[in-house]
């Protein structure tokens, strides 16, 4: 089984700033702002108003449309405002922002106790749906749609996807040292859902203590824990695949082309929480770290929080920020403020300093090639690029395989002319996909 893929860089991985610090506990902020889009496929619509009383757990959103997840109430409270708010990822959205009433009670009948054994696959998938769980890892679609493939698509290999191999986040990486025995739970439920015998667990090898604990924890299973080379993206989907199972996903297709199913650290602990406990996806460990703040943590936080609430609470800002980041420096987007709340996908909050940002001004791609040693996917970035600053996108899509991108980043780390290459991929897709929308 290699171990290994083509491409990938090695970055510092500045994982030192929380990768010994216990996941801190958040206090609750005075308010949250909950948007209505927290995943990929239909926003949902909101079912409060201005002025309703709510409690935790409460749905406030939700959507008809099967790719799509229920939203809840992270806190109790007042429901004070259904407007456009900043968003980490489409700029603007509609959020529901709840008053908190300082008592943080329960829907009634939540939490709930089930023996999750006695559940089949169906029961299982309708309560994964209901709690509104989506990837954690920042790609943010809709579990219960991934863990219902089509019939034809014979499903034999779960991965439970722990490289974190992004650098700065380690709420991953801590999750795993302090929630062992809800991740088995977990993962445990996603095999029998899924009805498959295999598993692995990849853990890149710069966290020996987690693959140990999780070694200790899948002991007795027939889940395999697997130390990776630390190398990015090992954590890409695809790369893990490849690595683990020795299957490559082909070009335009999905990880059930080869019968595989992966999902990160975090969705699993939130399957766990609603299956055996009925505890919708309404809290998340964060990591927020960087030169610019006081005192890097990892937080359990409550969905809605914003950044400003969390930053606060990690001593505040100690310098100017050269940049303010929502997820990781490689795949993560770029922030004007911090006025902008977390939502289920926000792996990471970094407010970098001067010191820790690689920056300079954008020329010319100078054809050194490096972009193409490094690309996992074996694709042309340069080409990509230069297609995307010309306004190219369909011919970026047919003759440089674009879709195939994986947005990682890694043409961007080592490119000497400082080319915004993975922007460029992303309008190209855009275009691509606006067009596709008119047709």
């Amino acid at each position: 089984m290699s171990k290994s893929f083509r491409g990938g860089v090695h970055p510092n991985d500045r994982k030192s700033y929380t990768s010994s610090k216990p996941i801190d506990i958040a206090p609750l902020p005075s308010k949250v702002v909950i948007p209505v889009r927290q995943h990929i496929g239909a926003p949902c619509s909101p079912i409060v108003k201005k002025g309703d009383e709510v409690k935790k757990g409460q749905v406030i959103a939700s959507s008809d449309a099967f790719v799509s997840c229920n939203i809840h109430a992270s806190i109790s409270g007042k429901v004070v405002d259904v407007a456009e708010y900043p968003h980490a990822g489409f700029g603007k959205c509609l959020a529901i922002v709840i008053e908190n009433d300082g008592k943080d009670e329960w829907l009634e009948g939540l939490p709930i106790q089930r023996d999750w054994q006695t559940l089949n696959a169906d029961e299982l998938r309708s309560i994964i749906r209901d709690a509104g769980i989506v990837g954690m890892g920042g790609a943010t679609f809709p579990v219960h749609v991934k863990l219902a493939p089509p019939k034809d698509k014979k499903i034999d290999t779960f991965i439970l996807n722990a490289a974190e191999c992004e650098p700065y986040l380690t709420a991953d990486h801590r999750s795993m040292l302090e929630y062992s025995d809800k991740i088995v739970t977990g993962v445990k439920i996603v095999m029998k859902l899924l009805g498959v015998e295999i598993g692995y667990v990849g853990i890149e090898e710069n966290k020996p203590d987690a693959i140990s604990v999780m070694t200790k924890a899948f002991s007795g299973t027939n889940v395999k824990v697997i130390g990776l080379p630390t190398k990015y993206p090992q954590g890409a989907e695809k790369m893990l695949i490849k690595v683990l199972a020795g299957r490559e996903v082909p070009s335009g297709g999905l990880p059930m082309e080869v019968g595989v199913v992966v999902q990160n650290v975090g969705t699993v602990m939130a399957i766990s929480d609603a299956v055996v406990n009925g505890i919708p996806l309404i809290q998340r460990v964060t990591t927020v770290s960087g030169g610019a703040v006081k005192e890097p943590k990892n937080l359990l936080v409550r969905v809605g929080t914003t950044f400003e609430d969390a930053i606060e609470y990690c001593g505040g800002i100690a310098k100017t920020p050269e940049k303010i980041i929502s997820g990781g420096p490689m795949m993560g987007f770029a922030q004007s403020n911090i006025n902008i709340p977390i939502i289920k996908g926000s792996s990471g909050i970094l407010v970098l300093s001067k010191e820790d940002v690689n920056s300079g001004k954008e020329s010319a791609c100078i054809r050194c090639g490096r972009c193409v040693d490094a690309c996992p996917m074996g694709l042309n970035p340069s080409m990509l690029s230069i297609l995307g600053e010309r306004g190219l996108y369909q011919e970026a899509k047919e003759d440089f395989n674009l879709l195939d991108c994986v947005e990682c980043g890694s043409c961007v780390y080592g490119c000497p002319a400082k080319r915004n290459i993975v922007q460029y991929v992303r309008y190209c897709k855009a275009q691509n996909a606006a067009q596709a929308a008119k047709k």
